[in-house]
């Protein structure tokens, strides 16, 4: 007997169809001292989505050695002051894990910083990202759509929120005519 998959992928909306699919959400409110213009920031309705992580309940409890896990991270469009909306972020808690971003929708950015040293990479549908242990990393939705890009890491790796200005020196920035602009932190 050949079983069906629990999970799909729907390429038409962009998500996980199907049985144990979880879903976190990030409001604004969850990025307090995430974003350079803190005025711009308390001008934010607290309950703005900013973005949604879905991802496949696999039965796996994070930290377990060995297994995988996979999602899709849809990041909202829009800007705060003039920075682009962006996920909070983060260090693996199991630094030396690495992990996939591939693009399925919208324009944006992934910033990778390892040792001081920061590296962005155009997001793109079909763009394929590969980010190594020991690299702080988060998107930056330049677009004005939906950026949604699916993910594969090990379930061990963890997550490790530092403070922004710790993990990443640099920002990115809307010009006056909408072209992204990279800024080191004051």
């Amino acid at each position: 007997m050949i079983k069906k998959s629990n999970v799909e992928y729907n390429g038409e909306t962009f998500k996980l169809e199907g049985k144990e699919i979880q879903e976190k959400e990030t409001r604004a409110k969850d990025l307090a001292g995430y974003f350079l213009d803190s005025a711009a920031y308390q001008q934010l309705d607290p309950e703005t989505l900013m973005y949604r992580v879905e991802f496949q309940d696999n039965g796996l409890v994070e930290g377990t050695p060995g297994g995988l896990y996979f999602g899709i991270t849809h990041l909202c469009p829009g800007v705060v002051g003039e920075e682009y909306f962006l996920t909070k972020g983060h260090f693996h808690a199991k630094r030396d894990t690495g992990e996939y971003y591939f693009g399925l929708q919208g324009h944006g950015l992934l910033m990778m910083t390892e040792n001081g040293e920061t590296q962005l990479e155009a997001v793109v549908p079909g763009s394929i990202h590969y980010i190594p242990g020991n690299t702080a990393h988060c998107l930056i939705n330049t677009g004005t759509g939906m950026l949604s890009v699916s993910a594969c890491w090990q379930t061990e790796s963890g997550h490790d929120y530092l403070p922004s200005e710790e993990m990443f020196p640099q920002r990115v920035l809307r010009d006056t005519t909408s072209v992204p602009v990279i800024k080191m932190n004051p």
